[in-house]
């Protein structure tokens, strides 16, 4: 069985990613084997191969990658509610099961502290498994588990997103453009940031109402303070961390929320929260999901048939290049590996 790894210690980026050969897996008790079909990769992906995500490098070889689609192949002992043949995503939390989130959750992530499912087959415990949408493919559903939980939860749990309001999404990232198409389908008006009008131009045709080029329009928030007639947005999906946080407390408005979801322009530098204050505004963390949000989240992409935006897909044994694409920020939604 063929696994993809990032060794122990590594701090140098995709390059790290190693193709090895490993004995089959057997489920154990309360567990499911899994067949994988497709992964996605994610900005965390690349933060753990250059050794700076959280805790810094890895302490031991792991399984790479926390997003992955599959056919259960065998079923462990004490499984009632899977059988073979069920299509499965593996939550990104195993012990994030609902309600708040708990330091339990936490320490049971796929791809760092837990092994990832970068592999042929996987074995992942029959409580952190939620159904494929019958509609989706498996390289659809394989770019749902972080991207997809995280940007529900900024939407509708965190913030509680209600139609008519106006949503700012920095960024055309995985995060960003499902963002965008939830925020559609619940109602809201979604302004978009990018550096590439490229980029703007298909975030317009997926629903945006307004967009803003940030490399033109370096004061983007004063933008998307015009483009509200002054009132500022209800809530800002904020990828970008300390560097563009200043200008989220600008742009949002009274009562509202910056959802603080990465930090592509790193974790140095200074932030005043005296417009948040003056604005009874919120900066609230999001860090993925439960599975009951991405239970819920599958519901709402039934019910509207929405479907995950794809840039580009790289077989399995490309994995590495597919990381590298991905740090190269030129993509638009989700970079997915696939089998042949």
């Amino acid at each position: 069985m063929k696994s993809w790894i990032i060794p122990a210690g590594t701090t140098t980026g995709p390059s790290a990613l190693r193709l090895v050969t490993r004995g089959p897996v057997a489920p154990g008790k309360g567990e499911v084997k899994i067949a994988m079909k497709a992964w996605s990769t994610n900005y965390r992906d690349l933060a753990i191969t250059a050794g700076h995500y959280f805790n810094g490098p890895l302490a031991r070889d792991t399984v790479a990658f926390s997003d992955g689609a599959g056919e259960i192949v065998a079923v462990g002992e004490g499984v009632s509610n899977w059988r073979e043949g069920d299509r499965v995503l593996g939550c990104f939390f195993q012990n994030w099961l609902d309600g708040p989130p708990l330091p339990t959750a936490s320490g049971s992530d796929l791809g760092a502290t837990l092994d990832g499912v970068m592999a042929e087959e996987v074995v992942l415990p029959a409580q952190g498994l939620v159904r494929i949408p019958d509609y989706l493919s498996y390289k659809e559903a394989a770019t749902l588990p972080c991207a997809g939980v995280t940007a529900w939860n900024a939407l509708f749990v965190s913030h509680q997103l209600k139609a008519g309001q106006t949503v700012l999404v920095l960024g055309t990232g995985g995060v960003s453009i499902f963002a965008l198409q939830f925020a559609k389908m619940a109602g809201a008006q979604v302004i978009v940031t990018s550096s590439s009008d490229d980029k703007l131009a298909h975030a317009s045709k997926l629903g945006a109402d307004g967009t803003i080029n940030y490399r033109t329009t370096p004061d983007w928030d004063v933008e998307a303070l015009r483009l509200t007639e002054g009132r500022g947005v209800d809530l800002v999906i904020e990828v970008g961390g300390i560097g563009t946080l200043q200008k989220s407390a600008h742009a949002v408005g009274f009562g509202g929320t910056i959802a603080l979801i990465g930090v592509l322009s790193g974790v140095q530098g200074t932030f005043n929260p005296m417009p948040l204050m003056r604005k009874a505004a919120r900066l609230q963390g999001v860090f993925v999901g439960s599975r009951a949000m991405f239970e819920a989240m599958n519901q709402a992409l039934t019910a509207h048939h929405i479907h995950p935006v794809i840039d580009r897909v790289f077989g399995f044994d490309q994995a590495a290049e597919a990381l590298a694409y991905q740090a190269a920020a030129g993509h638009f939604g989700k970079v997915v590996i696939s089998v042949a």
